[in-house]
């Protein structure tokens, strides 16, 4: 036990794994002239918002499926988009990996946790890396907003969650940690300059009645994305997907659903006196990347490793010794949630119970029900953290 502890902690090992598994099926796929999809997608968000075509119509021509990211993303992959694909391809992977292992690595936590944090998520992140997905990035972005609240740097945490919010909406949900600034007003200044910012920034690639005409269009790209999703095999990967498909209710109403969960997370903000107290915090932060995943209807299985970013991080900051209930939760969460969409899990398993009815999410969902009872329970005047 002792090695393996030592192995946890042992950065060139998790740093190895953490960029090692990311990367192989990339440059694998590169090597054997794959073609990367949502890569595809991602560039040519760029050279439409430059061309000013239609971001979010079909172009078979080029890829398959639909652009659902924000015009301010153009500005993102256009370092990327002016490479060769392959290079481009790569670049972009080891960018996600790089930008989430520092947001980790700067996260309040006792010395060299976030080491075993970034083992616990490595192999979730090779599931977004291997469809070379943003959404590492995305959980940067929010835990990002976190700490610069933490430093009391609301400027700049204002920028994380506007940037995340304007390329795929997940980031808003930032806006939760509004109540742990100490400088309320200058936060909310901060997210409506940035807001104003981000929003005018991709005319300067292409022109203002463009831009404002492609808002339009990425709303209703939204709405129509929305309801697709209530009928796809690998989206809606969430609590309300899960209940249409075990009771077979196809007409459930995401607010059903939804609604509850949104009373369950504010009631968290309850203890007000917590406000302060790290450990507290932390739990908001793993409620709301878990949270933000589990209910939305966009999730897909590489979406996980922002849920899975905020399962890591909750059970590095529970109280030791763990609970036997606390590690059964993290091992149900690494074997469905994190290795279910793997070689080494089953197939049988996978193909008829996981993805059918979208099991992926429910160990998270066990995990974001502990994690709102701890916020409302638990003594955190016991461990002596108060900020």
């Amino acid at each position: 036990m002792q090695k393996l502890a030592k192995l946890a902690y042992n950065k060139p090992f998790v740093y190895t794994l953490w960029f090692g598994l990311s990367l192989f099926l990339v440059v694998k796929g590169v090597l054997t002239h794959q073609a990367f999809n949502n890569y595809t997608i991602f560039k040519y968000n760029f050279l439409n918002t430059i061309h000013q075509h239609n971001l979010y119509a079909y172009q078979p021509e080029h890829y398959y499926d639909l652009n659902h990211y924000g015009p301010i993303f153009s500005i993102i992959m256009a370092p990327f988009s002016l490479l060769p694909d392959s290079i481009g391809v790569i670049l972009w992977v080891v960018f996600n990996a790089f930008i989430l292992l520092k947001a980790i690595q700067t996260l309040p936590l006792k010395k060299d946790q976030y080491v075993v944090i970034l083992l616990l998520c490595a192999h979730e992140l090779m599931t977004a890396s291997a469809n070379v997905q943003s959404n590492p990035m995305i959980a940067a972005l929010i835990i990002l907003g976190f700490n610069f609240i933490k430093r009391e740097q609301d400027f700049w945490a204002a920028l994380m969650i506007a940037l995340g919010a304007f390329i795929k909406l997940y980031g808003i949900v930032g806006l939760a940690f509004f109540f742990f600034s100490t400088n309320k007003p200058k936060f909310v200044l901060s997210f409506l300059f940035w807001s104003a910012v981000l929003f005018v920034l991709p005319m300067a690639i292409s022109s203002p009645s463009f831009i404002i005409q492609t808002y339009h269009d990425w709303y209703a790209d939204l709405v129509v994305k929305n309801n697709d999703n209530q009928h796809s095999y690998m989206q809606e990967i969430c609590i309300t997907g899960c209940i249409r498909r075990v009771f077979n209710y196809q007409g459930l109403k995401n607010i059903y659903v939804i609604g509850p969960a949104l009373v369950l997370f504010a009631s968290s903000y309850l203890r007000i006196k917590q406000y302060k107290t790290l450990q507290y915090q932390l739990l908001i932060l793993s409620s709301v990347l878990i949270f933000a995943v589990i209910f939305s209807s966009s999730a897909e299985s590489s979406t996980y490793i922002i849920a899975f970013a905020g399962v890591a991080i909750w059970f590095m900051n529970l109280n030791r010794p763990v609970t036997r209930l606390e590690i059964f939760l993290l091992v149900l969460a690494l074997i469905i949630t994190s290795l279910s969409p793997s070689d080494l899990f089953p197939d049988y398993i996978r193909k008829t119970y996981i993805v059918p009815y979208k099991l992926k999410s429910v160990p998270c969902f066990l995990i974001w029900l502990k994690i709102v009872y701890e916020t409302l329970r638990r003594d955190f005047s016991a461990e002596n953290q108060a900020l």
